[in-house]
C-alpha cells in the first residue's frame, strides 16, 4: 500500500512574489500552526510573508489524514484544558468566517482500566476543571455502542463535547483567509537559512532573500535543520493511519451511529477509531511508532503493519471487520516529555519557535495562531507558557 497523494487547490492560486521587500513576520512551515498564525497576523493588519516546502495542506508532514480529534477533558496533563477551550471558539469562528464546517461534534469515548493513563488522566482534567463527563462500566459501554466489546475490566469515559477536526480544510481556510487579508506565500520554496540582521532576520530562500521584523519557526519536523545553533532533543516519529471499510452493517461506523473513540489496550499504549466520515473508519495507534529522520522515513506500509491493525480490530472491535482499504504515513515530532514548544529563541528575540505538537497539537492550532499573533504583536500571551519553555530542552550555556 503507497501513500496517496494529496491534491491542493490552494496551490494553484496565483501570488505576487516580492522577495525584495521587508516584512512584519515572515512564516516558515505552513501546516498545522503556521497557517494559524498567518491567519490571525494578516486580520491584524500585518504584512506576513510565508514559506512552505511544499503546497499545503501535503501529505509530507504531520497535519494531514482527513481527520484529527479534539477533545476537551484532556488526559496528558490538565495544563491543556484552557487551551483547548479556547480552540473550540476560535475553530467555530474560524467556521463562520470561512463559511465551512470544519468542526464535527461526534462525541467520544475513552476506554480502559479505571487506574490506567488514559482514564485517570483524563479524570484529573475533568474534575480540576470542572467538565462534564460520564463514567460507564462495561456492560454499560456495549449497550450503548455494541459494536465495543470492552472486557469486565475495562471502564469508559463519554465526553460528549469531543468531536472530530477536518484538518486539510483547517489549513485551507487559514491559508484563503490569510491570503485575502494580504498574506503572501511561496508554496513549494524551501527556507535555506536564516540570519540576524539589526533589529530583524534575513531569509534565505530556494528563490531569494527576504526581510523581516519576526522570524516565526513553524515547520514540525524540519525544525532541527533550521536551528543548527541549538541542540534540541527532538525525536521524529512515524505513525501509520489506516482506513478500513467494515463489510457487516458498515452504517454502524458512520458519524451518525458511533463516536470517536480512544482505548488503551495495553499499559500505556493506545488505539484510537474515529468513525466513517465518507472515506472509512480511520484507525491507528497513537505514538509507538519508528523513530526515524527526514531522510529515511519509509512512505510505503508495510503488509506487517496491516496485520498488527488487523489483530487490534479482530481483538477489540470485531464488528468492524472488513477490507484495509488504504493507509498514510504521517509524523510526529516529540519533545522529551511530549509537551508543545513555545518561545524565543534564547539567544534571538527576533526568532519565534512554534514547534513541535508531539503528536497531540492538531485542536489547538487556531489557539496557538491567535497566541503566536499576541506574541509578536504584544510581546505576551494571556495562556501560561511557562510549560512550554525552550529552556528545559537545551543546555543552560547554548544560545549565549
Amino acid at each position: 500500500m503507497h501513500e496517496q497523494e494529496s491534491t491542493d487547490a490552494l496551490s494553484e492560486r496565483d501570488f505576487e512574489f516580492s522577495m525584495s521587500q521587508s516584512f512584519d513576520i515572515a512564516i516558515v512551515g505552513l501546516g498545522a500552526i503556521g497557517s494559524a498564525a498567518a491567519y490571525q497576523l494578516a486580520r491584524r493588519h500585518k504584512s506576513v510573508v510565508a514559506f512552505d516546502s511544499y503546497s499545503p495542506p501535503h501529505s509530507m508532514g504531520s497535519t494531514h489524514g482527513e481527520s484529527r480529534v479534539i477533545r476537551e477533558a484532556y488526559f496528558e496533563h490538565p495544563l491543556y484544558v484552557p487551551l483547548v477551550q479556547r480552540a473550540y471558539q476560535s475553530w467555530h469562528e474560524l467556521e463562520a468566517q470561512s463559511s465551512e464546517n470544519l468542526l464535527v461534534q461526534t462525541g467520544g469515548i475513552l476506554l480502559g482500566p479505571p487506574d490506567g493513563t488514559l482514564i485517570s488522566g483524563t479524570r484529573l482534567s475533568a474534575d480540576r476543571h470542572g467538565l462534564n463527563y460520564e463514567m460507564l462500566q462495561a456492560r454499560e459501554v456495549h449497550k450503548r455502542y455494541p459494536v465495543l466489546n470492552p472486557g469486565p475490566d475495562t471502564v469508559g469515559l463519554f465526553e460528549r463535547r469531543a468531536g472530530v477536526l477536518l484538518p486539510e480544510k483547517c489549513v485551507e481556510a487559514h491559508l484563503r483567509l490569510a491570503a485575502e487579508a494580504g498574506a503572501e506565500f511561496h508554496f513549494d520554496e524551501p527556507v535555506e537559512s536564516w540570519s540576524v540582521d539589526g533589529d530583524g532576520v534575513e531569509v534565505k530562500s530556494a528563490n531569494g532573500t527576504c526581510r523581516a521584523e519576526l522570524l516565526i519557526l513553524s515547520p514540525g519536523a524540519w525544525l532541527g535543520g533550521l536551528l543548527p545553533d541549538l541542540t534540541l532533543p527532538l525525536t521524529i516519529e512515524r505513525q501509520v493511519l489506516h482506513w478500513v471499510q467494515p463489510e457487516k452493517e458498515p452504517e454502524r461506523f458512520d458519524a451518525d451511529n458511533l463516536v470517536f473513540f480512544a482505548w488503551e489496550y495495553r499499559e500505556g499504549a493506545l488505539f484510537y477509531v474515529i468513525p466513517d466520515l465518507g472515506t472509512g473508519v480511520k484507525i491507528a495507534l497513537h505514538h509507538q511508532g519508528e523513530i526515524t529522520d527526514l531522510d529515511r522515513i519509509e512512505r510505503d506500509i508495510a503488509d506487517e503493519e496491516v496485520k498488527e491493525m488487523e489483530t487490534l480490530i479482530d481483538t477489540f472491535v470485531p464488528e468492524m471487520r472488513g477490507t484495509m482499504a488504504r493507509a498514510l504515513v504521517c509524523m510526529y515530532t516529540n519533545t522529551p516529555d511530549e509537551h508543545f514548544l513555545i518561545d524565543r529563541h534564547p539567544a534571538h528575540d527576533q526568532v519565534l519557535i512554534v514547534s513541535p505538537c508531539s503528536g497531540h497539537g492538531f485542536k489547538f492550532a487556531s489557539v496557538v495562531g491567535e497566541i503566536v499573533a499576541d506574541l509578536a504583536i504584544d510581546g505576551e500571551s494571556k495562556f501560561d507558557l511557562s510549560p512550554f519553555a525552550i529552556g528545559r530542552l537545551i543546555d543552560s550555556k547554548e544560545g549565549e
